[in-house]
Formats: structure tokens, sequence, C-alpha cells
């Protein structure tokens, strides 16, 4: 062979490998082709469902989400949200209100078709329907070692220089990685339409309900003409949990109503020492654990970590050898720890703290007004959980306490 025919062989067999696929197009997987797209490297983004579709989730969209979206991002906002009313498993109901808009709510197949456009235009390729079964980094699919294979259910292979898993908490990426959970609650969920007088009452106000079992709550979230009405505990008594959110449903007035969608799904939070990567293989998300404990709070530690995902596969997908991609994974490792770590490790205390004290801390939010500000502060974005600990002794003695 010559030698031009062997570059332009090797070109052949260059552009057959993608510098970065993403498994998953959520939030986190829509983040991570972004970001990795702009950098200028082959994206592809692999999805197993027809977009848009829906998604379990509250919709709850808080300042560090809204600053974590890509530049120009219009929110698909159903709602603003001024006032929030607390109460105690249905009792002792306060409403605390503010002039500055606290969070705003979306439904996510807007949402996630609109994070995925913007992958699109910034470069990224999409295809839906796309099974993964399975990722390989050694044996007769993966050509060196460099390059990862990703074998979807029909067969086809796609490879890879980096992959980023965001196919949720019992996606194949995070078996692969070997994610290790150590939290799992149950959330259900109804989509409630509403008639307009119904609506109007709850225009720009959102109820959460400290409920009756240990760590849980319910919610409601007005868009529009529909209620999102929800609750969550610790998985183990899935019967407790639905007579939960019927008595809640019934107890707003809402039972006769009939949902147009009623959901489930669990939330899984992260070990410690639970993995993010594996050789060429990074995860984000919900595929790596990556939640908040006390609220269950997910898009924004999906928008953020799915960012850094997508930065650091760039740098995984041009190391040379497994030393150098070993290293930019655990710099990727390292950032997720240092920022998003350090919240569920907060949260985790908080979560402990409410499932012990629910009424101490539903008096402290309703009556106590540096800590509302310091809830609509988490809100806005303006501060985080981490943040106030760490600037509040009182708060530092309390969670301490905890720990004992």
């Amino acid at each position: 062979m010559s030698s031009e025919n062997a570059d332009a062989g090797h070109e052949h067999e260059e552009s057959s490998v993608w510098d970065v696929v993403v498994v998953g197009a959520g939030p986190a997987g829509a983040s991570a082709a972004y970001a990795a797209a702009v950098a200028g490297r082959r994206v592809l983004l692999l999805e197993k469902a027809d977009l848009p579709r829906y998604k379990t989730c509250g919709g709850g969209i808080i300042g560090y989400s809204r600053d974590s979206l890509p530049p120009g991002f219009e929110l698909p906002l159903r709602d603003r949200i001024h006032a929030v009313t607390f109460s105690l498993n249905g009792r002792l109901a306060r409403t605390r209100r503010s002039r500055r808009m606290l969070f705003g709510l979306i439904n996510r197949p807007e949402f996630d078709a609109g994070l995925v456009e913007q992958a699109q235009k910034a470069g990224a390729e999409l295809r839906t329907g796309a099974t993964v079964s399975r990722v390989e980094q050694h044996g007769a699919a993966v050509p060196d070692r460099r390059t990862v294979a990703v074998v979807l259910s029909g067969g086809e292979t796609v490879l890879a220089r980096a992959v980023v898993g965001a196919d949720g908490s019992a996606g194949r990426i995070g078996a692969h990685v070997g994610v290790k959970l150590d939290q799992v609650d149950l959330g259900l969920e109804a989509e409630i339409p509403v008639p307009p007088t119904v609506a109007e009452d709850w225009a720009g106000r959102v109820l959460i309900d400290w409920g009756p079992m240990p760590g849980s709550y319910g919610w409601v979230f007005p868009k529009g003409d529909t209620l999102t009405v929800g609750v969550i505990s610790a998985r183990g008594d899935g019967a407790g949990t639905k007579r939960y959110l019927e008595d809640f449903i019934a107890r707003l007035g809402l039972a006769g109503f009939e949902p147009k969608i009623s959901s489930g799904h669990l939330t899984r939070c992260r070990s410690d020492d639970s993995p993010l990567s594996r050789g060429r293989v990074l995860v984000c998300g919900d595929a790596a654990g990556l939640l908040e404990p006390w609220t269950r709070e997910g898009i924004s530690f999906a928008l953020r970590s799915g960012r850094l995902a997508g930065e650091w596969a760039v740098r995984v997908a041009e190391s040379h050898d497994a030393v150098d991609a070993r290293r930019q994974a655990l710099n990727y490792a390292f950032a997720i720890k240092a920022g998003l770590g350090v919240e569920m490790s907060v949260g985790r205390r908080m979560l402990k703290l409410f499932e012990r004290r629910p009424g101490l801390l539903h008096a402290v939010l309703t009556g106590f007004r540096p800590a509302w500000n310091a809830f609509a502060g988490i809100t806005r974005g303006t501060t985080s959980l981490a943040e106030l600990v760490r600037s509040h002794p009182l708060a530092q003695r309390a969670l301490s306490a905890l720990d004992r």
C-alpha cells in the first residue's frame, strides 16, 4: 500500500470514531453533549426513547439550574414562584412570600427537548431509539486502547475516544463503572388538570408538606391548567407512600379531578466512595447517583455534573494513553467531589435532622426569618446548603450534634 493510501485509510478509521459519545438525553446528557460539542469535538448523543418524552419530576428550576444553562437558552417556564406554603402533614400551614421570584417551574418534555436542541446547534448529533446494551473497553470490538465500544441492542457497535453515561440510575453505564448507591427513595406523582378557578388559586405559589413518614414530604407545583402533585419517601414502604399521596390529594380537595398522568420512580444517591469513572468512561447526573439527598433535587446536579463530564470527556478523548486518560478522569472526580460532593454531604446531614425533627424544621422555616431568607437564597442560587453551614456556627453545631 502506498503512503497516500495508508494515510487515507487512517483518516477513514479516525472518522468512524466519535470523540465523545453521550448515553442519555436528559439534562445531564444534553449538558455533557453541549459542553463537548462547543469545544469543537465530534459528539454523538444516544437516547433510547423518542423525544420529547415524559419524566417523573416536579420540574423546579432553582438558581443553580438556571445559571448552568447554555447561553441564550430560554426557559419554557410554566409559572414563576413567589410564595411557598409549608405544612406539617396537613397541619400548621403557613405561607411565606417574596417580591423576587424564588424559582421557576417547567415541564420536563419541553425542557429536555430544548437542551437537546442546544446541543445539536453546538454540533452534537442525536440518535433516538438507540438502546445501549453494554460498553466494552477491551476485547475484539475495541480496535485499540484509545477506543471504547458502545454496543447497541441491535448489535451495532459505536466507537468513541470517551463515553459519558447519563442514562439514569438504573442504566447500563453506571453498572459498567460500578456506581454504588446508599440512599434509595420512591417518588410518586400525578399530573392533575384543574379548572381555571382552581389554577388561579395556585398561581405563583407552591405547597411543601412535611410528611408522616421519616424523611418524607409532598409538593404541589402549579403549571398553568395542571397541578403537579407528588410525594417522596424512603423505599421500603411503597404502600405507605401511595397512601400518603392519596391522602395528600384528598386533603387538598383534588380527589375529584382525574390525573392525566400518574407515575413513579426511584431516586438514588451515590455513596461517598462510589466511582465516577472507569477507564475512558465517565458518569454524571442520576447515572452517577448525584442529587441532593434531603430534597432529592436532581436537575441542578444533572446540569452541573453534565457540563463537567462533557468538559473532562474532551480531555479524556485527547489522551493518548491509559495513564493520561486516568489522570483526566480523576480530575473530573475531584471537581465533582469538591463541589457537588460537599453539597451532598451537607444534604445527608440535613436529611438526618429532618427525619428526627420535622416539626422543628417546620417551626424554624415558618417562624424564623433568617431561615426563610436562607431557603430563598438557596432557591435563587445566591447560596447553597454547604455555604450556609460554613458561614453559620450555629448550623455547624446543630449538624455536628447529629454525628455523635
